[in-house]
């Protein structure tokens, strides 16, 4: 029986595409480079800003990374005015959520973004106090594919990691649910592909959040 179902956020609970696309793009023209598209974003992003902002330089011809203190200061302060725009929940998340939260499954996010952009993401597309949890990038806590964050946010909740579903678009996702214990659910809707995904092994492999609903309902 699954007690709690967490989620990756950009590319899983929410299309954040533009917003990090428009930001690096706002930070790259600073030192005369990019643009880069969004299916660059696409893969240059998941394992927290500063790899985002590095892979994105490179790309771009700084393979030094001549640029990289004050590209990250000027990413997070760019990031800071314009991580909401043109921000939305996928189709069918928040009928999936409702649907969890129903059944009495707690539900949290567990993610690369930092902990204060998280939050306000989470809060305005679906409401302040929505989950039971949120759990970003913060000083002192190590990043997915670390169990660390997973673990933690399981044992704040009171389930243990066996009666946990982690969703995710990533290979960064389906690592941190291996290395937490947690089964996991490869989402199609987000940044990367079938293939990245079924190299892990999910448990599931779904095309839309309400398919994940008979698999949970059979484990009841």
């Amino acid at each position: 029986m699954y007690r709690c179902c967490m989620f990756d956020l950009d590319g899983t609970l929410i299309n954040t595409i533009y917003a990090l696309t428009y930001t690096i793009n706002l930070t790259l023209k600073k030192y005369g480079l990019g643009p880069i598209e969004d299916e660059q974003t696409k893969v240059f992003v998941g394992d927290g800003y500063q790899k985002f902002v590095e892979r994105a330089l490179r790309y771009c011809g700084d393979v030094e990374l001549a640029h990289r203190e004050d590209a990250l200061m000027t990413y997070d302060a760019l990031f800071k005015e314009h991580c909401l725009y043109r921000i939305e929940a996928y189709d069918g998340m928040k009928e999936l959520l409702d649907a969890l939260k129903a059944k009495g499954i707690k539900i949290a996010v567990v993610t690369n973004k930092s902990h204060d952009r998280a939050i306000e993401n989470v809060e305005i597309v679906f409401g302040k106090d929505y989950f039971d949890r949120i759990t970003g990038e913060q000083e002192g806590v190590r990043c997915k594919p670390d169990p660390a964050m997973a673990l933690g946010t399981a044992k704040a909740l009171g389930v243990d990691p066996s009666e946990c579903l982690y969703f995710g678009d990533t290979n960064t996702d389906m690592k941190t649910g291996i290395n937490a214990g947690m089964d996991t659910v490869g989402v199609l809707w987000g940044f990367r592909d079938r293939e990245e995904l079924e190299a892990f092994h999910p448990k599931y492999i779904i095309e839309h959040p309400g398919d994940i609903l008979p698999a949970i309902e059979a484990a009841e």
